[in-house]
C-alpha cells in the first residue's frame, strides 16, 4: 500500500470557495493514496474537512445546489415583522449538515483523520455583536494593507485561538453545533455558544490553521480558498500551499447562486488536475522538516 504523501491536511476558510477544496481534494486523494493522520479547518474549511471524510461531499453539492435554487434571497427584511430570522444561512447550513452527513457519515468520521476545528474566543470587553464588527474590520484592514496568508490582527486586538476535536461530539447534531460554531458570524447566524461561551467564526483569529497541526505532523497539505501572489506564499519546509487557479466570483455568504457553487466545485476538479500532472512529472517538491 503507498503511504501518504501528507500527515495532514489544512482546509482555510471561506464560505462557499471551501466547495472548490471539495473538489480538488476528490480529484487528488485517489490518486496520490492521500490519507492524512490529521486534518484542521476553521469556518466552512472544517465543515468541508468533515463532508469529505464522511463520504459526503459529491452530496452536500448536490443538496445546497437545491437549496441554493429554492431560496431566493440572501435577507428577508419582512421576516423582522413576523419573528422570523432575517437571513436564511443559519438554517440552510445546519440541515446541510443534519441531513448530508446524517448518522451513517458521523460514525464514518470515526474511522477516518482527527479532525481539529478552529474557533475563536472574544476579548473579555467585547460582547458578540460588537466582537464581530471588531474581528472583521481588524481581518478587513489586514488583508487591504498586507494580504497575508497568516493574518494576526484578530489576535493583536485581543481574540484568542481555541480547537475543538470532532471526537468530542456525541452526535451530529452536537457536530452540527461545533462546525456552525467555528463558522458564526452574527447577524448571518445567531449568536453561538460552545461550552458555555460565546464564539465567533475561526478565520477571525486562523483562518488557515496550519498551527492546529504542525506540531504533529512533518508533512502538511494546505488548500487555500484564495488566491495569492506566489511571493506571499510561506516557504517553509514540509509544507505545500495549493490555491486556485483564478479568483472564484461566488462570495462567501451567497446562498442563491447554485451555478456559483458548481463553478468553485468544477475549478478545484481542473486545478487537481493539473496539480497531478505536475506531481507526476516531479515538479512539485515538498521539502522535509
Amino acid at each position: 500500500m503507498t503511504a501518504s504523501p501528507f500527515d495532514a491536511v489544512v482546509f482555510a476558510g471561506g464560505g462557499n470557495r471551501c466547495l472548490w477544496q471539495a473538489g480538488f481534494y476528490e480529484t487528488v486523494a485517489p490518486e496520490l493514496s492521500l490519507a492524512p493522520r490529521i486534518c484542521s479547518g476553521s469556518s466552512a474549511g472544517a465543515t468541508v474537512a468533515c463532508l469529505i471524510h464522511a463520504g459526503r461531499a459529491k452530496a452536500a453539492l448536490e443538496h445546497f445546489r437545491v437549496a441554493t435554487r429554492v431560496n431566493r434571497k440572501n435577507v428577508y427584511p419582512m421576516n423582522a415583522l413576523l419573528g422570523r430570522p432575517l437571513f436564511p444561512h443559519y438554517v440552510m447550513y445546519r440541515r446541510l449538515i443534519v441531513d448530508i452527513i446524517g448518522r451513517d457519515g458521523f460514525e464514518r468520521l470515526k474511522s477516518g483523520p482527527e479532525i481539529r476545528v478552529q474557533l475563536t474566543r472574544l476579548p473579555p470587553w467585547v460582547g458578540p455583536r460588537a466582537g464581530v464588527l471588531l474581528g472583521l474590520v481588524a481581518y478587513s484592514v489586514e488583508k487591504v494593507l498586507k494580504s497575508p496568508v497568516h493574518p494576526r490582527a484578530g489576535h493583536k486586538v485581543g481574540f484568542k485561538s481555541e480547537l475543538a476535536r470532532v471526537s468530542e461530539c456525541v452526535d451530529v447534531d452536537g457536530l452540527a453545533d461545533l462546525l456552525l460554531g467555528s463558522s458564526c458570524v452574527p447577524p448571518f447566524t445567531p449568536v453561538l455558544r460552545h461550552d458555555g461561551r460565546t464564539v465567533l467564526d475561526g478565520g477571525v483569529v486562523e483562518n488557515v490553521p496550519v498551527a492546529a497541526v504542525e506540531d504533529d505532523a512533518r508533512s502538511i497539505l494546505i488548500l487555500l480558498t484564495r488566491t495569492y501572489p506566489a511571493e506571499r506564499l510561506p516557504k517553509l519546509p514540509g509544507r505545500l500551499y495549493v490555491l486556485p487557479s483564478r479568483t472564484l466570483p461566488i462570495s462567501k455568504f451567497d446562498y442563491t447562486w447554485p451555478e456559483g457553487l458548481d463553478d468553485a466545485w468544477d475549478l478545484g476538479v481542473r486545478d487537481g488536475d493539473a496539480f497531478l500532472e505536475r506531481w507526476h512529472r516531479g515538479e512539485i517538491a515538498l521539502s522535509s522538516r
